[in-house]
């Protein structure tokens, strides 16, 4: 066994032996320029290899990313029983008054997911919103499909909208809706350069199908994905959301559940994503 401890020495030998008719000063010197070389390498090496870990961590702090996919936010893990209201304005806005007191009086704050061209139709209304302590979301400047357009297009349907928002009203938006629910990864990584999350949504209340009141009511309060960190989608200008909402939200409080608004959701920092698009904190 020692025969064979010291062939393992002689393997890993880090200093040449004396040479003979060396002076021990001189291989004194030459062991310590040796162990000077040895440390300068060894330090290089552990910076690298510390920045290489850091580098790491921060990219695991935040993904999307499921199976090669980026995915946007459709709900959220939280053992709260909190779920997010959510409007998309594009067209109509003859009830958005009527929704604003609605949600005054229950005192809650949702999301608005707005377009450029709204936002130029109604920019008193903008700014109700915002001054009601909603949040103003980006819903693309021409609403258009964005997994249909360039890279260089996805960016200015974003920031047309956003520089809107932010002249008019000196909010800087960073949730970001894509019109019809369409998306692919170009549109998400798109969206994170120009600063946004998207989001989409895990229960829809159908209200743009115009069922009805009734029909609003139930296919939210029943849906089955209904649950803690639900993202519920509404639209601003339905024939009949507005009629529906105080009920709705009567409803959904009796059931235990807190209303806040989606930044108040969702994770900034801290998460990953499962198969179903739901934000899990890391």
């Amino acid at each position: 066994m020692k025969g064979y401890i010291e062939k393992i020495r002689r393997k890993i030998r880090l200093f040449p032996p004396r040479k003979e008719g060396q002076s021990g000063e001189e291989y004194a010197r030459q062991r310590a320029l040796l162990g000077l070389k040895y440390g300068v390498f060894a330090l290089t090496a552990f910076a690298i290899l510390r920045g290489m870990l850091v580098v790491a961590g921060e990219n695991v702090t935040v993904s999307n990313s499921v199976d090669g996919r980026e995915l946007p936010i459709y709900c959220v893990d939280t053992p709260e029983k909190k779920i997010a209201l959510s409007f998309d304005a594009a067209w109509g806005n003859e009830d958005t008054a009527k929704i604003l007191e609605i949600l005054k009086k229950h005192d809650i704050h949702v999301t608005f997911f707005m377009t450029g061209g709204w936002v130029e139709s109604y920019p008193d209304d903008v700014k109700a919103i915002l001054a009601a302590g909603h949040d103003l979301g980006n819903h693309s400047e021409n609403h258009k499909n964005m997994s249909q357009l360039s890279d260089e297009e996805k960016k200015e349907e974003l920031m047309k909208v956003h520089t809107k928002v932010q002249e008019l009203t000196g909010y800087e938006m960073f949730l970001f809706r894509p019109p019809y629910g369409d998306y692919d990864n170009a549109v998400v990584n798109v969206a994170k350069d120009c600063g946004y999350f998207t989001i989409q949504w895990d229960v829809d209340s159908l209200d743009w199908k115009d069922y009805g009141v009734d029909s609003i009511i139930k296919t939210v309060t029943q849906h089955k994905h209904l649950g803690n960190g639900s993202i519920i989608l509404c639209h601003n200008g339905a024939k009949y959301t507005a009629q529906a909402l105080d009920t709705l939200i009567a409803t959904l409080k009796n059931e235990g559940y807190t209303f806040v608004p989606i930044s108040e959701l969702i994770y900034r920092e801290g998460y990953h994503m499962n198969h179903e698009g739901r934000q899990v904190k890391n």
